[in-house]
């Protein structure tokens, strides 16, 4: 059986990343719309009438208004699959995390609307998740994640700044502490604290480091490193794109090792003399984190085989 999509917004860094991993599989039929009619309402909406799946990737706003517009059209409408931020906390729309519980994979499966998760939250929520619901680190614990991507991670307008070599070697920014991607963090890590989240752009195009400081001492019980990999290890050990791995004190971490995979990789350090640990996922922000994330909902909504994997 073939399934026919439809990307609104196949021109940006998602969309592309997307419609090559999907580009000669044979199951999906990849439906476009000529450059003269792709802001034409008229266009958009026909071809959504005839497509089994529609992604979005878009800006919140447009990203809205195209849902509203499948959604006339009632039972002619596609299911929809959003990698922007418009819907990740929206109570009708199921959050594109297969890996968040032994539920999510069949939840997304049978959903009509899903939202892809952001990129620098993805590490984070799979980090921190599991902890929580063992008890491990409290709901209300005071958590804080720094993290750094590559500038693809930006948008156009950081991209375009770093391709003609105007952007900075390292920035923090997000400096209000208002990034737009704290409250998908908060709501489906569990925590009932409002974490403080520092993220940063490097110059290099793609490549995501996120990482969590705990004072050991700071949590219930006699918390130690082993409890902390061994319940990361518990939770994700069926998960096809999740690797939990010990850190070992010599590593030197790099944030382009999983470029173009799906793969995250989950590791915890720490030293038990001075009961401090440190989490930290690695993974690709176009990958796990935005494109490879999208196609891996997309296979489980239609219940067939994808490529998650970037073509070299």
């Amino acid at each position: 059986m073939t399934h026919s999509v439809f990307i609104d917004g196949e021109t940006g860094t998602t969309g592309l990343q997307i419609r090559q991993r999907l580009a000669g599989l044979p199951h999906i039929q990849l439906r476009s719309l000529p450059d003269a009619l792709r802001k034409d309402d008229v266009a958009k909406r026909a071809v959504m009438a005839e497509v089994d799946v529609l992604i979005l990737c878009l800006p919140d706003g447009a990203a809205r208004d195209s849902a509203s517009m499948a959604a006339s059209l009632g039972t002619a409408a596609p299911r929809i699959l959003d990698a922007s931020t418009a819907h990740r906390i929206h109570p009708d729309w199921v959050y594109g995390l297969p890996e968040l519980s032994a539920e999510q994979a069949r939840a997304i499966a049978a959903a009509p609307r899903v939202s892809v998760p952001g990129c620098y939250p993805t590490g984070p929520i799979l980090l921190l998740k599991p902890l929580i619901d063992a008890g491990l680190v409290p709901a209300d614990h005071a958590i804080s994640v720094n993290a750094v991507s590559g500038y693809t991670g930006g948008g156009k307008a950081l991209i375009a700044e770093y391709d003609a070599r105007r952007g900075n070697d390292f920035e923090l920014y997000g400096l209000g502490l208002e990034h737009k991607h704290v409250p998908e963090l908060q709501h489906y890590s569990g925590l009932t604290r409002r974490p403080i989240f520092i993220p940063s752009i490097a110059d290099y195009a793609q490549g995501m480091l996120d990482s969590i400081p705990l004072h050991l001492d700071a949590l219930p019980g006699r918390v130690t490193v082993a409890d902390l990999l061994a319940c990361l290890e518990n939770h994700h050990a069926d998960s096809e794109y999740v690797r939990v791995l010990a850190g070992d004190p010599a590593d030197r971490l790099e944030p382009q090792a999983l470029n173009n995979t799906n793969t995250i990789e989950l590791r915890v350090y720490g030293s038990e003399r001075l009961r401090q640990a440190l989490l930290v996922a690695r993974y690709d922000n176009l990958g796990k984190g935005a494109s490879g994330a999208a196609v891996q909902c997309l296979g489980l909504m239609l219940g067939v085989p994808v490529e998650t994997r970037l073509a070299a």
